[in-house]
């Protein structure tokens, strides 16, 4: 396979990009490729009125490009706006989608962005829960719960780079656990649907007081309250938030309202979802890339190490 990441700096490729891009877009300068990672690309596109972004996906994340297009069709104010896709090339051009939270939410005093932002991302997973069928045969990897102790199974029949000895026979003793909290988080009766699984601050976007949801590479078909475990980590990170502490709780509270009173679902959610991110980046290492960055062969056993370590949302830590 060629390496992905130098393919995006190519002079040829760049030129059949620009091309396509021409076609479609009149652009008023130069273009400003401000992003190169071994999983997509991302061009900076002036035109007269805004503008417009550029964004190539790498093999193993084909579905992307299908899937946002999917997701506009169902819910236009909350998906980037698309100009065009190219299904067979993994590429997509996109309108702007304003500020990123990043450089919006600043202090705590500014979660209330997120307190806004997460019902309207959970309200978006509800449009989607009965085209998850579909998203499916589109390529979006499986990751219901159904499936997700199997998968732990195969990752734990190898050795885990990262995890101790004593780490791994934990994990392995720990299975059967993990297992049973599938299934209770499946008596709830929650409905599988698209999981974006790396929303953070640098994946939400305010644009004319709507928020708007990007870069969907990463998702799967799963739980939707699995998304909390990366939005939760994440904040507190940011922000040194006490664990579990009133702030965290806030948000999934506010994530929670399209679904109802489901905070122990959401609970038991935050630690299968742990392992659910570590499952999928052992997805993303075995994907036959010639190189990744310096932590992604780490990252399968930070998840898993979080299993171990954290409790609910009441008590999980970082370790």
């Amino acid at each position: 396979m060629a390496n992905q990441g130098l393919q995006w700096t190519d002079s040829a490729w760049l030129r059949e990009a620009e091309a396509w891009i021409r076609e479609r877009a009149s652009v008023t300068g130069e273009l400003d490729q401000f992003h190169v990672r071994w999983w997509s690309t991302v061009i900076r596109i002036p035109t007269e009125g805004e503008d417009l972004y550029f964004k190539a996906v790498a093999n193993g994340f084909m579905f992307e490009p299908a899937l946002t297009a999917r997701l506009f069709e169902l819910s236009p104010d909350r998906v980037t706006a698309l100009v065009d896709v190219d299904l067979d090339r993994g590429w997509m051009l996109m309108r702007d989608a304003g500020r990123r939270l990043r450089e919006v939410v600043l202090s705590t005093a500014e979660l209330r962005h997120w307190e806004l932002a997460l019902p309207r991302y959970a309200e978006l997973q509800l449009a989607a829960t009965p085209v998850a069928g579909e998203l499916l045969a589109l390529g979006v990897p499986d990751a219901r719960l159904s499936v997700l102790p199997g998968q732990l199974r195969a990752v734990l029949a190898r050795r885990v780079r990262g995890l101790s000895l004593d780490q791994h026979e934990e994990m392995l003793a720990a299975l059967p656990k993990f297992e049973a909290m599938c299934r209770e988080l499946a008596a709830y009766g929650i409905s599988e649907t698209i999981q974006h699984d790396d929303l953070h601050d640098g994946q939400v976007f305010l644009r004319d007081g709507h928020y708007v949801f990007f870069d969907w590479g990463d998702s799967c078909i799963s739980h939707p309250f699995h998304s909390l475990a990366v939005t939760l980590r994440a904040a507190a990170a940011k922000f040194d938030l006490k664990p579990g502490g009133r702030e965290a709780q806030r948000l999934r509270d506010a994530y929670l309202e399209p679904f109802g009173d489901l905070q122990a679902a959401a609970d038991l959610a935050y630690r299968t979802g742990t392992v659910a991110r570590a499952l999928a980046w052992d997805r993303f290492a075995r994907a036959g890339f010639p190189y990744a960055e310096p932590d992604d062969d780490l990252a399968t056993a930070y998840g898993l190490k979080l299993f171990l370590e954290n409790g609910p949302i009441g008590s999980w830590r970082e370790p």
